[in-house]
């Protein structure tokens, strides 16, 4: 189980680096592109994987979520993940887009936040097909990303609420691209 999960993480890794270097497609300027080598990572580690449930919200609230250019977008309080880090309790909110949708959003800033991570924040996307028998989640932080913003003004990007700051250090997934 190990080594696919890390298998898997370092594919789609390969394919986002692919994707990218593909003028196409990149979110890159084309001067950017000239000298791309590829993203920057933390190595994977199995300290920011969680195999957890969801608690869900009995009532999902309508939470207003300011955005990179200024302006705003509402998301649904779905639920919240509990989990370890370190010593440290962590409790990660998950949002919906519509209560139809069949993905989670959990962006979130910690620690390492405009040090060695993207300032704004990262986010990680679960989507429920792929969530474990008994209404258990892999919460992988190894996966977590930066949003377009990231590299480009052009793109406009959801911010992490407050109630997903979190205080400690989440040393892994995709590191600033700068």
């Amino acid at each position: 189980m190990t080594k696919d999960w890390k298998a898997s993480l370092e594919r789609k890794r390969e394919r986002k680096d692919e994707a990218f270097a593909d003028k196409r497609r990149s979110p890159l300027s084309e001067e950017e592109l000239a000298s791309f080598e590829g993203l920057s990572y933390y190595p994977p580690d199995e300290l920011y994987r969680f195999e957890v449930s969801l608690h869900e919200h009995d009532e999902k609230e309508t939470v207003t979520v300011g955005t990179s250019t200024g302006g705003e977008t509402d998301y649904l309080r779905w639920g919240e993940f509990r989990i370890d880090i370190g010593d440290e309790e962590v409790v990660v909110q998950a949002y919906k887009s519509e209560a139809d949708d069949d993905r989670f959003w959990i962006p979130f800033r910690d620690a390492t936040s405009g040090e060695e991570t993207y300032g704004a924040g990262r986010y990680i996307d679960l989507e429920e097909e792929k969530h474990e028998n008994d209404g258990v989640w892999v919460l992988d932080f190894n996966e977590s990303y930066n949003p377009t913003c990231a590299y480009s003004e052009r793109y406009e990007c959801p911010l992490p609420p407050a109630e997903n700051r979190l205080e400690v250090p989440i040393e892994a997934g995709e590191k600033s691209y700068r």
